[in-house]
């Protein structure tokens, strides 16, 4: 079973969809006691960073969300809900800190001399480049295979070894990451398609063999 993290963001019913696609049994989680049965959690995410960390800070998440990611239980964070793994983050001069899993900031994009006119934010298919290409959560998945974005912000992790991809947008940035059993995405598994549902799949069936 998967524990959806329910803090009301924008696109929890197409990750519940599209986990259930991909072979998950998902109940929504609430409450950290929502948590207890699960064998791994999905933190999706669109919209502010401050508003994700405020909200799962009423529900009781925040502290529940890193006493499992410090057990190494298999974790899922998409977009938003990868940027809070991080220190701090520069949207509207953001005052919430993040979870602090990762030390690192969530900057914007900006543009470049080779992009002077980068369109921002990022929204639509970009490639991904393997930087762990032994990933889990990338087995069967190419290099250089396409993903769906939608992002004005990006994570700049300040530990190079975590980064388990990187995408090209004006700036090259890490567009997921991966340590033990935490894995985040800056792109929409749920919006992108076959590879979407594979690296779903992929994550659904590693939260099977891990031991809890």
């Amino acid at each position: 079973m998967i524990a959806l993290l329910d803090y009301d963001s924008g696109n929890i019913r197409s990750v519940e969809k599209a986990l259930r696609k991909a072979g998950a049994e998902v109940v929504r989680a609430r409450t950290p006691e929502a948590m207890a049965e699960a064998r791994g959690i999905v933190l999706p995410g669109v919209g502010a960073f401050d508003d994700c960390i405020h909200a799962l800070e009423r529900q009781g998440l925040l502290e529940a969300v890193r006493a499992w990611i410090a057990a190494d239980r298999p974790f899922l964070g998409i977009c938003v809900g990868y940027q809070a793994l991080f220190d701090r983050s520069e949207e509207f001069q953001s005052r919430a800190p993040g979870l602090g899993i990762f030390p690192g900031s969530v900057v914007r994009f900006e543009p470049t001399v080779e992009m002077p006119h980068l369109k921002i934010p990022q929204i639509g298919w970009n490639r991904i480049h393997l930087k762990q290409p032994d990933c889990p959560l990338y087995k069967g998945i190419a290099e250089g295979s396409w993903f769906y974005f939608v992002h004005s912000f990006y994570p700049r992790p300040a530990l190079p070894e975590i980064v388990a991809t990187e995408t090209t947008y004006g700036a090259t940035f890490a567009s997921s990451i991966r340590r033990g059993n935490t894995f985040a995405t800056q792109f929409h598994p749920e919006k992108s398609q076959e590879n979407g549902l594979r690296l779903l799949a992929n994550f659904v069936e590693l939260a099977e063999t891990v031991r809890r």
